[in-house]
């Protein structure tokens, strides 16, 4: 996770103190997610204790060494004597065990489990930290989504505003009837419900980005208005390829397959025979005895050395280890078809993505033209309303469909930019270079002002 993130922290560092920060931009609220998004924190933590699983397997194949020490104290005597006499003695013993395996392919084949095991652990890690981009990138643009929608919606309540008051003043004159003070009303006051809604809508998508970071971001920079939509570059094909060599999921999916393969070769040689070299050393010391005859007997220290090879073999075990080579066998062929599910879905996957970015970039284009031709029927209309051929039904739908186009336009472009990493994601080639590329992209209103 270091490698991966260290161009995001760099940059970030840099763009922080060559410029004045006035709003969060995306490269810094994603530094702070790196540090502080739980569901990444979690990710690695449980990393970092799956690969303790490589070091347990590993020690089956390392030399084991043991040693012990010993002290026996004992006061005994001559029962039924009434001269009781003791007689104190005590033994130390120190020992040195070693033994090493010189043929165990059950351990050699769970070891390389192991490591293929956590290869498919790193892999799927890797996921999680393009999934953090997604949603760290995701929560921004629907911050970003929000306020464009507040945005609009007040502008379509203050323009019904205008537009129900002065219905009410031709009324009063005598210009119109009731009944278009009634729709100019009705219409005013759904505008209203509106922009209630998306300050709702606004303030929630604020919170989703806090619960990303820790912190909260009440100022962040905004999409230029000339931000580029463009067509894919390359064909579908080669994005298909890209995603079978690089998403880390599908990779992780056949890691997990040569993983239990080893596994599956462990239970089939645990019928084998198992050698191992067995060594040790003991030293003994007793202390001196002393009799009713004031004799002294002492044992005096005692040292010996033993190297000895162990031939294992498992004769009958109940059935055990043919049910653990079955189960093995049926987790391989689980751990295969869910490698196969997972090349399908990365293929649809990539492929639906490939195509949603190059939808989403010529509705841009399409919606752009939209929000023209919104503006020209709205004059029109309002000029026939003027002369009396239109009425005010007609003026109020295509205001509605001018403010529609606008939210429509701004979904687009939003749609745009989250598809574009989603794409890249579903290849397996997403980096925070590219959200550093992204944030070029991105002005500080405030500071735009100001200049």
């Amino acid at each position: 996770m270091v490698r991966f993130f260290r161009t995001t922290a760099i940059a970030a560092g840099l763009l922080v103190a060559s410029n004045p920060v006035f709003a969060d931009d995306l490269v810094t609220i994603m530094e702070l997610a790196m540090r502080n998004d739980p569901t990444l924190r979690q990710a690695e933590a449980q990393l970092n204790a799956n690969r303790t699983q490589l070091d347990m397997a590993r020690a089956s194949i390392l030399p084991q060494a043991n040693a012990t020490f010993s002290e026996q104290r004992q006061n005994s005597g001559l029962a039924g004597d009434i001269s009781y006499t003791e007689l104190p003695a005590s033994t130390r013993r120190y020992s040195l065990g070693l033994s090493q395996a010189l043929f165990n392919l059950s351990s050699w084949y769970n070891y390389q489990g192991a490591k293929d095991a956590e290869r498919a652990q790193i892999l799927n890690f890797q996921a999680q930290e393009q999934d953090l981009i997604i949603r760290v990138a995701t929560a921004y643009f629907n911050v970003l989504r929000a306020i464009d929608d507040l945005t609009t919606r007040r502008q379509e309540e203050e323009a019904s505003q205008r537009q129900f008051e002065r219905t009410q003043q031709r009324e009063e004159v005598g210009l119109v009837a009731i009944t278009e003070v009634y729709e100019a009303q009705a219409v005013y006051d759904l505008a209203r419900n509106n922009t209630i809604l998306a300050q709702d809508t606004l303030a929630t998508s604020y919170e989703a980005l806090e619960a990303i970071t820790g912190q909260p971001h009440p100022n962040i920079d905004t999409l230029v208005d000339d931000f580029p939509a463009e067509q894919v570059e390359g064909d579908m094909e080669r994005w298909v390829s890209e995603a079978l060599n690089n998403n880390p999921q599908l990779l992780a999916a056949r890691a997990a397959v040569e993983a239990q393969t080893e596994v599956t070769k462990a239970r089939r040689s645990a019928r084998l025979p198992t050698v191992n070299l067995q060594g040790g050393y003991q030293y003994v010391d007793s202390t001196a005895n002393q009799g009713t005859d004031g004799s002294v007997r002492s044992a005096g220290a005692i040292e010996g050395v033993s190297l000895s090879v162990q031939v294992s073999i498992p004769l009958y075990t109940g059935h055990s280890l043919t049910a653990q080579q079955e189960q093995a066998e049926y987790n391989l062929v689980a751990q295969q078809e869910a490698a196969t599910l997972a090349r399908r879905q990365t293929t649809q996957n990539i492929r639906n993505a490939y195509r949603r970015v190059n939808t989403d970039a010529l509705v841009i284009n399409q919606r752009q033209q939209a929000i023209v031709s919104a503006e020209a029927a709205l004059n029109a209309i309002e000029a026939g309303y003027e002369v009396g051929t239109r009425n005010i039904v007609d003026v109020l739908q295509s205001r509605q469909q001018l403010f529609v186009a606008l939210r429509n336009y701004s979904d687009a472009r939003y749609n745009y930019v989250i598809d574009s990493l989603e794409l890249k994601r579903r290849a397996g080639v997403l980096t925070p270079q590219d959200i550093i590329d992204l944030n070029e992209w991105l002005t500080d209103e405030s500071e735009s002002a100001t200049q």
